[in-house]
């Protein structure tokens, strides 16, 4: 695809105004393992509740928030990480996700977002560029079985 596609929010939302990246949109699918294994539920707190009273529920939702990455899952089977110490180069998601990048469509002139290193991956390789948001220079993904450096 060369096309970057529309940004929807028009520069209004699904964005970290302190560094201008946006946010990315990924499939659970492409990181299921990895987000099976992080991921915590969220649960929606009453707000009657006493603070000595336990509340059970079903989860309305998951997230990581360790330190390092912060995501959350979207729309049904979605995941859109907020923060993270890397990024690449995507389309715009559609109206769906209005301003965030679909990690599913990189390409390398398109919006600037935060993803998912290439540990995420069952392969060990993300389906993208990856760069760190520190100073810009690309996180080589490992080398495969047999392949030199």
């Amino acid at each position: 695809m060369s096309n970057i596609g529309f940004d929807y929010s028009m520069g209004r939302a699904n964005l970290d105004r302190t560094t201008g990246i946006h946010y990315g949109v990924i499939s659970q699918h492409s990181i299921t393992q990895a987000w099976c294994d992080s991921a915590e539920p969220v649960y929606d707190k009453p707000e009657d509740e006493n603070d000595d009273e336990e509340y059970f529920a079903e989860p309305i939702g998951w997230k990581v928030d360790d330190g390092e990455y912060h995501a959350i899952d979207c729309l049904d089977s979605d995941v859109m990480v907020l923060k993270s110490p890397y990024f690449t180069h995507a389309q715009f998601c559609s109206p769906c996700v209005p301003g965030a990048g679909n990690l599913e469509c990189p390409m390398p002139n398109g919006v600037a977002c935060y993803c998912f290193g290439h540990d995420w991956f069952d392969e060990g390789r993300a389906p993208y560029p990856v760069y760190f948001v520190s100073n810009g220079d690309e996180v080589p993904p490992p080398a495969k079985e047999g392949e030199q450096k």
